[in-house]
């Protein structure tokens, strides 16, 4: 297991910047061993994918809906993901979560570890 810990988020209008931080704790487990995705939600929908990346930074992958426009980084030693978003649209507004697993997948079904969630709204 690993404790998860976000921070950032917040209110920017249309075409602007965030960017959100996942900060791991190494509680039982090494953060380096897992998988790092986001995932966000928004009122009335289903939790949908973001955007993931493979331990140690090896690959990234993303959504369509925000590839080319956000970017998913690590820095190991902050044992610390970043979720940059740019160019943001209204409909990127949810609760943004991190999370963490061996499993290197899409599903949210498939992480057993997440943050706290983070809202981020955006305006015209």
């Amino acid at each position: 297991q690993v404790r998860l810990v976000q921070s950032g988020g917040g209110l920017v209008q249309a075409g602007g910047s965030l960017r959100l931080s996942c900060t791991g704790s190494d509680s039982g487990d090494t953060f380096s061993n897992y998988h790092m995705a986001w995932f966000r939600q928004a009122p009335g929908k289903e939790r949908e994918f973001v955007g993931r990346l493979w331990r140690n930074g090896y690959m990234t992958t993303y959504a369509d809906s925000v590839k080319g426009r956000f970017t998913i980084s690590l820095d190991n030693a902050k044992n610390t993901v970043y979720l940059q978003m740019d160019s943001l649209k209204l409909e990127d507004a949810a609760v943004y979560y991190c999370a963490a697993d061996r499993r290197y997948s899409i599903r949210p079904t498939d992480y057993d570890n997440w943050g706290q969630g983070t809202q981020v709204t955006v305006s015209s």
